[in-house]
């Protein structure tokens, strides 16, 4: 089996309030930060041969809190959704414009469709599929998802039914013989915080 490592930044201040966080790049807070040290340590001992991280300071700085920013390789398809016109607005803010609004369904004025980030998350499988050795992503939470449900061959729209917390580690698994199914092995297994 090879395994894929996936961590969700920290908590900012945006995913602590609920708004549509997609392409602004804001830090951190101190609870994000430790949440990255966290990660840092339950991976510790565990050597990765490919550290991938979203360009975006929330995910860089998890992945260097955690202590893998040597050999981290910035990789522009793993940023999140697009927002558009819903950038930094609360879910209910965006229904009361269109109350059926989901962002795995219908994508964001102004900003990606679920098929751009179902291309995006592709374009990232499809490299995971040509290198050798475990891997270790650091991204975003509807980014995560979207590439979570895609590596199973599910439609973007299953992305929906997967929570992912900040500072969470998932993992992906696959052997490299076309009979065997893409697995999850680990959904959501968060730092063990004081809230």
């Amino acid at each position: 089996m090879i395994p894929i490592y996936l961590v969700r930044h920290g908590q900012t201040e945006w995913s602590l309030s609920g708004q549509h966080t997609g392409r602004i790049d804001i830090p951190l807070t101190p609870i994000g930060e430790e949440e990255a040290r966290v990660c840092g340590r339950r991976l510790e001992k565990m050597e990765f041969a490919n550290v991938w991280t979203s360009p975006l300071q929330r995910a860089r700085r998890t992945c260097e809190l955690a202590g893998f920013a040597a050999q981290a390789h910035l990789e522009p398809d793993l940023m999140e959704w697009n927002y558009g016109d819903y950038e930094g607005l609360l879910i209910e803010e965006i229904r009361k414009k269109r109350p059926d609004w989901n962002v795995f369904e219908h994508g964001c004025p102004g900003g990606e469709s679920p098929e751009q980030v179902s291309a995006r998350a592709d374009r990232v499988i499809a490299l995971l599929r040509g290198i050798q050795g475990k891997t270790i992503i650091f991204s975003h939470g509807h980014f995560l998802r979207s590439l979570a449900v895609r590596f199973l061959g599910l439609p973007i729209q299953m992305g929906q039914s997967f929570a992912l917390g900040t500072g969470a580690i998932s993992i992906l698994g696959y052997k490299q013989t076309p009979q065997e199914r893409s697995t999850m092995v680990l959904w959501n297994s968060g730092p063990t915080l004081p809230r």
